[in-house]
């Protein structure tokens, strides 16, 4: 049997040269297949979900891995905080390895704050059907209350969705159940129970920053997040959570002085925190009190040295608060900068007038529009009052009216 196959395979030999062509069997590179992860249908790029769906939607689908997403925190750290506790918690319910990092209070204090994961069929919120007239009563009704210029305007669709789900729902009335927050690896970092060992006089950093930075290196690989240690194991996504970074209680003057000793303190940690990323399978959120550094270019620099940015400008506390203009939100969500990821051009949001609002059980982010009348039991001099807010929070002068957007 041994020489047919030899005369068989001979001639098929000779005629190779003859017969070369380019073509190649296609083959597919294999993705890491990692539980709670995705891969980006813009650019391939692996995808974790921040724990909020409508956030994930303004990032282009969710916050990948190996980035570095930069909260700038509201004025009483209601709302910053409670991003990172979602982040933290979809940690949890993935089963990912977290590193939560606090210098205010303990991490473990954050820990016991994670909202509860819900239901599905209780997560998805359905419009609440009103009780429908008749066909011609609601045609005159519609045709006396609206206006004609307004009739033909499209609908505006205020929540921001994908057509994938992705990710989980939480709500923030209830608190996670040990059990399940005991079932996930956990890594602190709390300053005053790390000692510090005394630094060079020219060391621009802190000695907590360069402690938190040699605790995360530290545990990247030695539990085996390195993309280039061996797959010995299964692949795993470490979430990493620093709080209120850039305070006095991290050793920082940058919030106490206009002009900072350690001005690159900051800068120079989140240099090497997206330097220990961008070659291990981390992801981190990072919140800073933007509102209390003075310098706005260091601002712009520490800004730029993230990949993803956003900040939340909270009505508490502000005349927004009582404004009736104000009445179905919390404050307004500024986006900063997105990733370019392999890729020329980043995917900007195609709204600039987000606002947040905290629902009974949830977060949630969406487009901000105000109606186009105002209610028939509002008196002329309100009236006016509220018409000339507009025209004051729009910056335009102009007595234009409508469906429009505020440019804030």
């Amino acid at each position: 049997m041994a020489a047919p196959m030899s005369s068989v395979a001979k001639p098929s030999a000779e005629r190779s040269p003859f017969n070369t062509t380019s073509f190649q069997k296609k083959t597919r590179s294999k993705l890491i297949s990692i539980p709670g992860t995705r891969p980006s249908v813009q650019n391939g790029q692996l995808l974790v979900s921040t724990g909020v769906t409508s956030l994930d939607y303004l990032l282009g689908g969710g916050l990948a891995v190996g980035t570095v997403l930069l909260i700038e925190e509201d004025r009483y750290d209601s709302y910053s905080r409670m991003i990172l506790k979602y982040f933290l918690a979809e940690g949890v319910v993935c089963r990912h390895e977290l590193f939560v990092a606090a210098a205010q209070d303990n991490p473990d204090d954050i820990l016991q704050e994670l909202p509860a994961p819900i239901l599905d069929d209780v997560a998805i919120h359905k419009p609440v059907e009103q009780p429908r007239l008749s066909c011609e009563a609601q045609n005159s009704l519609d045709a006396m209350k609206i206006a004609w210029r307004y009739q033909n305007l499209p609908k505006v669709q205020s929540a921001l969705a994908s057509s994938s789900r992705f990710g989980h729902y939480y709500d923030v009335s209830k608190t996670m159940e040990p059990e399940i927050r005991q079932a996930a690896k956990c890594h602190r970092f709390y300053p005053t129970e790390h000692p510090t060992q005394s630094s060079p006089t020219h060391s621009t950093m802190p000695e907590s920053y360069s402690a938190l930075l040699k605790s995360l290196q530290e545990v990247i690989h030695r539990e085996g997040f390195d993309v280039a240690a061996p797959m010995s194991k299964s692949r795993n996504i470490l979430r990493i959570g620093l709080h209120s970074l850039g305070s006095a209680l991290w050793g920082d003057d940058l919030c106490c002085h206009d002009n900072p000793r350690n001005g690159h303190a900051l800068t120079t940690f989140l240099y090497g925190l997206r330097a220990l990323l961008r070659s291990s399978l981390s992801v981190a959120v990072v919140t800073v009190p933007s509102h209390l550094i003075q310098d706005r270019a260091l601002m712009g620099s520490v800004t730029r040295l993230c990949d993803n940015a956003i900040a939340l400008e909270s009505f508490k506390g502000s005349e927004r608060e009582t404004n009736p203009l104000y009445k179905d939100y919390h404050g307004l969500l500024h986006v900063r900068q997105v990733p370019h990821l392999n890729c020329l051009a980043s995917k900007l949001p195609d709204h600039k007038d987000l606002a947040f609002k905290l629902k009974r059980k949830q977060f949630s982010i969406e487009r901000m529009h105000l109606p186009p009348d105002l209610s028939e039991t509002v008196s002329r001099v309100s009236r006016g009052e509220l018409a000339g807010a507009v025209m004051v929070a729009s910056g335009c002068g102009s007595g234009t009216s409508g469906n429009k957007h505020l440019d804030f």
